[in-house]
């Protein structure tokens, strides 16, 4: 078999064979095909596409190719989520230790920051002591202990991800559907649970901007999943604007605290109860998706998924008072007002931009070693549809009082908002659901 003859069998539109993308990754991961081929045959993916077949097998070649979690000494039936990226999605935070509570069991690797998006990791590791670095054994035993663990991914988990994701990104091969679904899909079916719920964003602030991309990746991942023997829903969400009023690290968790106490936004309350409910119904926890919503509910009044994100921190090796007591989390040198600079009406708030706002405050990572400031963030005050006075704060930015800083992250923000005369009702923040039965249209 020669990799110059799979590149010109892609480049011409026909469909590779399981042995012949096993060799193509395999051969890839070892070292006996160099970049440059490897980069060519990306290429020819990215313009040709693949099959629902060869995307199947794709990714089941990238997940044999390192370790796999072994989940099998958890008792029941396990389940995982996955968010393509948001600004201020800290749904994870939420969603997990309240679906735990709720009678499900969560076992969660999860990333850090990409982009102009945040990553899980950095939320959690904002809190004191708190360890999401976990050797595969301590993530059982916290799983089988609380029923809920929030793991990063090693770096021996898919390892022909991480090498072919590195050649994308210099290649312009990135944005290509068939590369993305098999990214996320092998690193997840790698993570060993059962079920699988995927927040597939979409808008502005989103990976995939076009509602049709999002749709199409959502399917993708759904047919690869379910060819997987998993069982697989995708849930297609707004990005339009950020995702509650908290952008950042210790500020996200800090609003997820809020939340699970029962004063959380209520685009995150939504968008957790809707996940929750599908990831409670793949589990068999329940029967209905009202039954599932009414529990998850309960369990907010109640304060249950408040607890047991106390226990998870504690299991994890953190410092549960910051439950009770947020001022434990670190704490900005300063606040800084962004105020209006016209009055009217919020129509429209660049989520993307927002992101870069408070990455360039220093929020985020210019290179993939650099430490984050977990302290620095943005509040918003005003969301779409709100009204707004000249002079009036937009928002919060909590920062250390770099002024290199602030002012370009000010000047990036204030383009993020549209104020006009009229006021509009906020985006949608349900499309659609994905499962194997098909596309269900949220309104």
């Amino acid at each position: 078999m020669y990799i110059s003859e799979l590149i010109k069998r892609k480049r011409d539109g026909s469909e590779l064979s399981k042995d012949e993308i096993n060799y193509m990754v395999n051969g890839f991961v070892k070292g006996h095909i160099p970049d440059y081929q490897m980069a060519a045959l990306l290429m020819a993916i990215y313009f040709r596409g693949m099959s629902a077949t060869e995307c199947i097998d794709l990714t089941m070649a990238m997940v044999d190719s390192g370790d796999k979690v072994d989940l099998s000494g958890i008792e029941g039936s396990k389940v995982d989520k996955h968010s393509t990226g948001g600004v201020g999605d800290k749904t994870t935070l939420v969603l997990a230790p309240l679906v735990a509570a709720s009678g499900g069991i969560v076992a969660k690797m999860t990333g850090r920051e990409l982009g102009h998006t945040g990553g899980t990791v950095d939320k959690l590791e904002s809190i004191p002591g708190m360890q999401v670095e976990l050797p595969k054994e301590k993530f059982v035993e916290v799983v089988n202990h609380i029923h809920v663990s929030i793991a990063a991914q090693t770096a021996l988990l898919v390892p022909a991800d991480k090498h072919m994701y590195a050649l994308r990104n210099r290649t312009a091969t990135v944005d290509s559907i068939p590369l993305i679904a098999s990214s996320i899909m092998s690193k997840k079916l790698a993570a060993g649970s059962d079920g699988i719920v995927l927040d597939v964003k979409t808008g502005v602030g989103a990976f995939m901007q076009k509602y049709e991309d999002a749709l199409e990746l959502a399917a993708t991942m759904v047919d690869i999943g379910e060819g997987a023997g998993k069982r697989v829903v995708a849930l297609i969400t707004s990005m339009e604007q950020p995702l509650g009023y908290a952008i950042g690290n210790a500020i996200e968790v800090k609003e997820a605290i809020d939340t699970l106490r029962g004063d959380g936004p209520q685009d995150l309350v939504d968008l957790v109860k809707e996940l929750g409910s599908d990831m409670l119904l793949i589990s068999g926890v329940v029967s209905s998706r009202n039954q599932a919503i009414d529990i998850i509910g309960r369990n907010i009044e109640t304060k249950k998924g408040l607890e047991k994100l106390g226990e998870l921190i504690e299991a994890q090796g953190g410092n549960r008072e910051v439950i009770e007591n947020p001022g434990l989390l670190p704490q900005p040198k300063i606040n800084i007002e962004v105020k209006s600079k016209s009055s009217g009406f919020v129509e429209k708030i660049d989520a993307r931009d927002v992101g870069l706002a408070s990455k360039i405050l220093g929020a985020g990572r210019k290179t993939k070693d650099q430490p984050i400031d977990p302290s620095i963030g943005i509040y918003l005050m005003k969301k779409v549809g709100d009204k707004v006075e000249e002079g009036e704060s937009l928002a919060t930015f909590y920062s250390d009082g770099n002024k290199d800083k602030i002012e370009p992250a000010k000047e990036r923000f204030l383009n993020a908002y549209s104020i006009g005369r009229k006021r509009v009702k906020p985006p949608r923040l349900f499309y659609a659901r994905v499962n194997r039965n098909g596309v269900e249209d949220l309104k």
